[in-house]
C-alpha cells in the first residue's frame, strides 16, 4: 500500500479553512471516490508528493506544462522580469511581444487582449459578441466546459459533471433562457434552432475539440458547417481553446482544421505555468472593446509581467525545438502503448489523441458527444486511476478530463506509463 500518511493529514486539515479542502473541484478526486496527494515539487514529467511518492505526471498543470514542469527557460524567464518588478498596472513591453506572437500563430487574431484566466477570456468574448451583433442569445453544446461564467454554467463539462451538477446553484434562471444547449457533433440541431432562432443569436461558442467531457473529436465536416450556419446567419463563431491552443498546433484546432472562427479564447500555454487568458479575432470585432469601444472590459493584473514572460519563453522554446513535431512523436509512442496493453487484456476500449492530448473512455464504440462519455465505466475507471498512482503514474482523476503529455516524457517514461497501463487495467478489468 502506498503511503499517503501526510497527504491525508493536510487534506483534513485543509477542509478547515478551504471549502471541501480545494480551490479547484476535480482536485478534491470525488471522481475517483478518494482523497487528493499533495505535491511537494515538479521538475520535468515527474511530481513528487509530500509523502516522498514519486511519479510520471500526464495532468501537466490541467495543459500548460508543455514543455513540462519547472523548464529552465521559463524560470529564468520569469526571475528576470521579476527584478524589474512583479506588476505594474500599466503597459509593458511583454504585452506587445506575446500579443504578435499569438498573432503571426493563430489564425483567426488579428488583434488580442490579455486577461488572468480562461474564464475570463470566455466571458468576455461573449459579452463582445453580444455588444458587436446587437443580439442577446447564444448557443454553446452540452458538456462543453467555458469556465465558471454564469452564463455558461447550463449543460457544461469538466467539474460539473464530475460533480454531477452540470447547472450550478446561484445561477439566476433569467441567465440560464439567454443561453441555448445543444448536442455536440448533431447539425440537424443547430439548423433547427438557427431558424427558429436565427436573428436573435449573437453567437456560438465551442470547444472545437471538446476535451472537458474527456477528448471528442468534430465528425468530419461539423466544424465546416458551424462556419457556415453562422455566417448565413450573421452570427458569431467563437472557438474556445484554453485547452486545444498551442496544444495540438501552434495554431491550434483552427489551423489542424483549417476552419477560421471569429472570436478565439486562449490560456493554459501562453502563461508558461503562471495564471493567464486570453481572447482575439477579428480587428473590427475587437475594436468594439474599451477603451475605442462600448464593450467594457478591465483587469487590473492583465498582461502581469511575470506571466507573459513566461509565456514567451515559453513560446520561443516550444518552436526552438521544433516542439509539435516532437509532441506527435511522443504521442504515438504512448498511443502505441496504451492500444498494445488493450491489445493485451483483449479489451476494445476507446482511446482518443490528438497531439499532445488524450484520454481513454471505459466503454466501447465510438464517442461523438458527452452523452456517449455518460455511459463509460466510471466504477473501472476509478479503479484504473488508483492502480495507476499506485504504480507511479499520475492520470487525470476523472473520466471527463483530458490528458497531456509534455516535451520531458522521455522514452522511458512512455515505457513505464505502458506497463503501468497494462497492469492497471488488469486490475481495473478483472
Amino acid at each position: 500500500m502506498v503511503d499517503r500518511d501526510l497527504s491525508h493529514k493536510l487534506f483534513k486539515t485543509a477542509k478547515e479553512v478551504i471549502p471541501g479542502g480545494v480551490n479547484s473541484p476535480v482536485r478534491a478526486f470525488k471522481s475517483v471516490d478518494g482523497e487528493p496527494f499533495f505535491v511537494k515539487r515538479a521538475r520535468g514529467s515527474h511530481i513528487w508528493d509530500v509523502d516522498g511518492n514519486e511519479l510520471i505526471d500526464y495532468v501537466g498543470t490541467w495543459g500548460p506544462a508543455i514543455l513540462g514542469h519547472a523548464p529552465s527557460v521559463v524560470i529564468d524567464a520569469v526571475t528576470q522580469a521579476a527584478k524589474e518588478g512583479v506588476s505594474f498596472g500599466i503597459p509593458n513591453l511583454h504585452e506587445i511581444e506575446i500579443a504578435r506572437m499569438i498573432r503571426d500563430m493563430v489564425p483567426s487574431v488579428e488583434k488580442v487582449r490579455m486577461v488572468n484566466s480562461g474564464t475570463e477570456a470566455t466571458m468576455t468574448a461573449i459579452r463582445l459578441a453580444r455588444g458587436f451583433t446587437g443580439r442577446d442569445k447564444i448557443i454553446k453544446f452540452d458538456g462543453c466546459y467555458h469556465g465558471h461564467v454564469d452564463s455558461l454554467l447550463v449543460a457544461a463539462g469538466s467539474g460539473a459533471l464530475t460533480l454531477g451538477k452540470p447547472d450550478s446553484a446561484g445561477v439566476p434562471a433569467d441567465l440560464a433562457t439567454l443561453t441555448i444547449t445543444l448536442p455536440f457533433n448533431r447539425p440537424e440541431a443547430l439548423t433547427e434552432t438557427f431558424e427558429r432562432e436565427g436573428e436573435n443569436i449573437a453567437a456560438i461558442i465551442v470547444e472545437p475539440v471538446p476535451a472537458n467531457a474527456g477528448l471528442v473529436f468534430p465528425k468530419e465536416g461539423y466544424l465546416e458547417f458551424l462556419r457556415e450556419i453562422t455566417k448565413k446567419h450573421g452570427a458569431l463563431l467563437i472557438f474556445d481553446e484554453v485547452m486545444t491552443g498551442f496544444r495540438v498546433a501552434p495554431g491550434g484546432v483552427q489551423e489542424k482544421f483549417g476552419v477560421t472562427p471569429d472570436l478565439t479564447a486562449l490560456g493554459k500555454v501562453i502563461g508558461g505555468g503562471l495564471p493567464v487568458g486570453a481572447f482575439g479575432g477579428r480587428a473590427d470585432i475587437m475594436d468594439y472593446l474599451a477603451p475605442d469601444g462600448p464593450v467594457y472590459q478591465a483587469g487590473t493584473l492583465s498582461g502581469n509581467p511575470l506571466a507573459m514572460a513566461a509565456g514567451i519563453a515559453q513560446l520561443k522554446e516550444m518552436e526552438r525545438q521544433n516542439g509539435w513535431e516532437r509532441l506527435e512523436s511522443i504521442g504515438q509512442a504512448f498511443e502505441d502503448g496504451v492500444r498494445d496493453a488493450l491489445k493485451q487484456v483483449g479489451r476494445d476500449l476507446t482511446f482518443h489523441r490528438i497531439g499532445s492530448m488524450f484520454c481513454l473512455f471505459f466503454r466501447e464504440g465510438e464517442i461523438e458527444n458527452v452523452d456517449d462519455v455518460k455511459k463509460c465505466d466510471f466504477e473501472a475507471f476509478g479503479k484504473f486511476f488508483w492502480a495507476a498512482l499506485d504504480r507511479g503514474v499520475y492520470f487525470a482523476p476523472s473520466q471527463y478530463e483530458a490528458g497531456f503529455i509534455s516535451l520531458s516524457h522521455a522514452a522511458e517514461d512512455v515505457e513505464k506509463s505502458a506497463e503501468v497501463t497494462l497492469e492497471a487495467l488488469k486490475v481495473a478489468l478483472a
